[in-house]
């Protein structure tokens, strides 16, 4: 099964995310800022849903260190 980590700070935009990819068979992971991200690296995910606008680094930010 592939795994998706979806990292967004809006609790809303990230329930809405993991139901719908769950509903469609996927495995999911969820952060709510960037520092979550590299915890939840350690599960290799398959594809990140990473939100520009995070409170604590931006995702450009995260996506450069990753």
């Amino acid at each position: 099964m592939k795994k998706i980590l979806i990292v967004d700070d809006e609790a809303d935009i990230r329930q809405l995310l993991k139901d719908a990819l769950e509903l469609e068979g996927y495995e999911t992971i969820t952060a709510e800022n960037g520092m979550e991200v590299f915890a939840a690296l350690g599960s290799l995910p398959d594809l990140i849903l990473l939100d520009i606008n995070l409170p604590d680094m931006d995702g450009y930010q995260v996506c450069r260190a990753i």
